[in-house]
């Protein structure tokens, strides 16, 4: 790869290989006050004020201070608190959460909060700028009436409105969520919905097409259907739509769904596409350690299954439901499915993940890539999708084109192919 010829100035990659903390901490609240018809997310319907929050709050806090105990949290510089809907829990619950989080991370740069319209009151939202959080992600999805009531969603465009002016006006940084290819939508609505978000003055917009996942409410309701109004092709106008107004209003989009004003991108979520490790804590979480991350944890959780000796990377979700995440409280009791990557897995993995970024893929990745793959099943790899264009050289970096965000799986699945063969799976034990 005559580009990168020259790599005495390149930061092994491998360095993210070996990293004994997390970069990144992640902290799953299952509870909602009404699943959207849509969600296939690790959530159920819980009534507001139900002492079980309050334990499984208790269980996590417990389990932050064994992860920090085990050294897992020394560098760890983001977090998310994520759902479910963490607000439901109400201030003094979810507050209780935040400081416990910062006092096991100390050197958190960002610290981010999801949040719906519905239950983010003044209380709420004061308390979460008081504990420590400096960012919102608001689960708005729709400012069209309609659609809100038939994704489900239990607030309305004037509500959502108001709160997110509210939170824009606290000081914290405030992102929004934006669903398309959606029941009742046209371009004209998506439209109004793009501008009317722009106006309300946040720093980040997501925007995601609405997936139809097997066993939701809207699946079933759907059978056999594939609706016009969810097509792929509406899907990329839409997403295209979004791109056009949104980077005329100064918010460039850094991701595959993701746009940000400057200075505004989500350290955290970078943290998940650029190979740094990061731990996921409550049920459905997912962690991504290194090896050496992987044995301190095992420490203290030793029903985790032995490392093979030539794993590089793990990846581990807790399978504990969160009533019993909520009764025993330590990290030792939880069950957990675990895989193992090699080395050369976890590159093709770092590969394809990188090019979900606009900026792709830099030349330490593509060297390491290089070393643990072989030279020539990159370069070819890289040559196919730029013979299809789905990416281009931008200076030393390889980075996805249109087509290559618009043919995502494409682009992807030529990287991940490199991997020699799929992950190890196992269980923890009895």
């Amino acid at each position: 790869m005559a580009r990168l010829a020259n790599d005495a100035h390149v930061v092994p990659w491998t360095a993210r290989l070996h990293a004994p903390s997390a970069s990144a901490l992640y902290v799953h609240l299952p509870f909602c006050v009404r699943k959207c018809a849509y969600c296939d997310f690790a959530s159920w319907e819980t009534p507001r004020g139900d002492e079980a929050m309050s334990r499984y709050v208790d269980a996590l806090c417990s389990q932050l201070k064994e992860a920090r105990d085990a050294g897992l949290l020394d560098a760890c510089e983001t977090a998310y608190v994520g759902g479910g809907t963490p607000t439901m829990l109400g201030a003094a619950d979810l507050a209780r959460l935040v400081r416990t989080m910062r006092d096991v991370a100390p050197y958190l740069r960002e610290l981010t909060c999801e949040a719906n319209p519905d239950s983010l009151d003044d209380e709420v939202l004061r308390t979460l700028a008081e504990a420590g959080v400096t960012r919102l992600s608001i689960g708005v999805q729709s400012l069209q009436d309609g659609e809100l009531a038939a994704l489900g969603r239990l607030h309305d465009a004037q509500r959502a409105e108001q709160r997110v002016a509210a939170a824009v006006a606290s000081g914290l940084d405030v992102s929004l969520d934006l669903m398309c290819a959606t029941p009742l939508q046209t371009d004209a609505n998506w439209a109004d919905t793009l501008r009317r978000a722009i106006d309300l003055g946040v720093g980040h917009i997501s925007v995601y097409p609405l997936q139809i996942e097997e066993g939701t409410p809207l699946a079933v309701r759907l059978g056999d259907d594939d609706p016009d109004w969810n097509d792929p092709a509406v899907q990329a106008h839409r997403m295209e739509m979004a791109e056009e107004l949104l980077t005329a209003a100064g918010l460039a989009r850094y991701e595959v769904a993701s746009y940000a004003r400057p200075g505004k991108a989500c350290r955290h979520n970078q943290a998940y596409w650029t190979g740094l490790p990061y731990l996921g804590l409550g049920t459905g979480a997912s962690s991504m350690l290194t090896a050496e991350g992987y044995e301190e944890l095992r420490r203290r959780w030793g029903r985790l299954p032995r490392r093979p000796d030539d794993a590089a990377r793990v990846r581990l979700t807790i399978s504990s439901a969160r009533t019993e995440v909520a009764q025993h409280g330590d990290l030792a009791s939880l069950d957990a499915d675990v895989e193992f990557l090699t080395e050369s897995q976890a590159a093709a993995e770092d590969l394809m993940l990188a090019m979900r970024m606009a900026r792709g893929a830099d030349p330490a990745l593509l060297l390491h890539a290089q070393h643990a793959l072989g030279t020539d099943a990159v370069d070819e790899a890289i040559a196919w999708c730029l013979e299809r264009k789905l990416a281009s050289w931008q200076g030393e970096r390889l980075a996805p084109t249109h087509e290559g965000w618009l043919l995502g799986n494409e682009l992807y699945g030529a990287l991940w192919d490199l991997a020699d063969g799929e992950p190890t799976s196992a269980q923890t034990t009895e």
